[in-house]
């Protein structure tokens, strides 16, 4: 699975990288579920928009906060076949997170997990495959008690929070068999996207993008272990990246 990832190379190298407006992004060496990333969207391919990572399709009456979506069922579920239709997008990053039973790949260096990045030799910035959708949270039911409920007192009359926050735009990556690289540390691994099938990704029919779906090539990527900080979602800081000893 792909569960944290990082994206600290700075918006302007970005913008240059994918020819796209990251104006306000900033860097992120924990990006974890349930926070607002920027994602390069099909309908909007020239700026980076935030959604929340964790897609809940349209039709939803609750959030589902789905972080990832297996590739090779991702056009039959139906919590994504709509999404891979038609609202394919990029997720930009420059690393992921996986952690390892034991200590290390070889089950070696203690008990518990300990977290290994993923990333390319020079931290260079790619894509991973992404969904996306607009999804509107039910108006919850209220009861009305008091001058407030009747516009009285309290409020602007008529309006509810679900009316103020309006649609919430969310995500999911897509995740493949590992290369070999990943396989020592994960079952799983994020698709990530030559920079010449990005376009195909973004715009291609849905035939065209399955084709890319496949794991990427061992031999430009490394890993490496680093502190088990990493763990907390409220922890950000560029010592997470650090390799350790």
């Amino acid at each position: 699975m792909c569960g944290r990832y990082t994206l600290f190379t700075p918006a302007a190298d970005l913008e240059a990288r994918f020819d796209a407006d990251f104006a306000g992004v900033e860097p992120s060496y924990n990006c974890a579920p349930g926070q607002d990333l920027p994602v390069i969207a099909g309908e909007a391919p020239d700026r980076a928009t935030r959604m929340e990572w964790g897609l809940t399709p349209s039709w939803a009456d609750e959030s589902f906060g789905l972080i990832n979506a297996r590739a090779e069922t991702v056009r039959e579920k139906r919590s994504f076949a709509d999404a891979f239709e038609r609202r394919r997008c990029l997720v930009p990053a420059d690393g992921f997170y996986e952690w390892v039973d034991g200590g290390g790949p070889d089950g070696s260096g203690g008990s518990g997990k300990t977290p290994y990045r993923v990333a390319f030799e020079d931290d260079r910035p790619f894509a991973m495959a992404g969904l996306y959708e607009r999804w509107e949270p039910p108006e919850p039911e209220t009861t009305q008690t008091g001058l407030g409920a009747f516009g009285g007192e309290s409020g602007d009359e008529g309006e509810s929070d679900a009316d103020a926050a309006g649609p919430v735009e969310t995500f999911t990556v897509v995740t493949t068999e590992p290369n070999e690289l990943v396989a020592d540390l994960h079952h799983r691994m994020a698709v990530i996207l030559d920079p010449d099938e990005e376009g195909t990704w973004l715009r291609g029919d849905p035939d065209e993008a399955a084709a890319l779906l496949d794991p990427y090539p061992a031999d430009e990527l490394t890993a490496y272990p680093v502190s088990t900080r990493v763990n907390s979602p409220a922890v950000d800081a560029p010592e997470l990246i650090e390799r350790l000893g």
